[in-house]
């Protein structure tokens, strides 16, 4: 049963696989500024070995520190993987407050699902997962944006009890509460 986790070596093999995919539907690329895009650039290169991997995995830790240095307009982030046992499924990143930018556009939660894994509740159950983490952090209720035209990530957004705020552009932006529902919620497994 697939399960939020905090980035894990054990999982190597598979979000290599997972990279490959992204590159083949065109991620990556210099005009790619989305979260796996800016990866795929920075540590491409180091991914396949396991000293890279686990420098990368170390990296993606201390961007939830307040104390690391980042580019200005970045914030604190908190990314967690949804894995199926050694298979990498997708990614979510929390980032801890909102800067103007990012609450036109962003918001405090991205995520991505595989593009072999899509299409099976993946992302729904990760976002779901990952609300009761955002709540521990502070944040109630949580921003979240998708493109107008994306019809799975709007109902992803919807199911997870996102209320449309506007629309900015070609941008929808919803709230979601975070605060853990009656029934439970389950959370990042370390």
């Amino acid at each position: 049963m697939p399960e939020l986790v905090r980035p894990v070596g054990r999982v190597r093999v598979s979000f290599l696989a997972a990279m490959a995919e992204f590159r083949a539907e065109g991620r990556g690329g210099a005009d790619d500024n989305t979260m796996i895009g800016n990866e795929i650039r920075a540590f491409g290169q180091r991914w396949s070995t396991p000293a890279g991997f686990e420098a990368y995995v170390q990296r993606l830790f201390a961007q939830a520190l307040e104390s690391t240095p980042r580019s200005r307009g970045f914030v604190p982030s908190t990314t967690l993987w949804w894995v199926d046992g050694k298979e990498y499924l997708g990614r979510i990143a929390i980032r801890h407050r909102l800067t103007p930018r990012l609450q036109r556009l962003g918001g405090h939660v991205g995520y991505d699902v595989r593009p072999t894994a899509r299409r099976r509740g993946h992302a729904t159950a990760m976002l779901r997962a990952a609300l009761p983490v955002a709540h521990g952090l502070g944040i109630d209720p949580a921003l979240i944006t998708c493109d107008a035209d994306n019809a799975g990530s709007r109902l992803v957004i919807e199911r997870n009890g996102g209320v449309l705020e506007d629309r900015h552009g070609k941008t929808l932006r919803f709230w979601v509460p975070t605060a853990p529902h009656p029934r439970g919620t389950p959370g990042i497994i370390s």
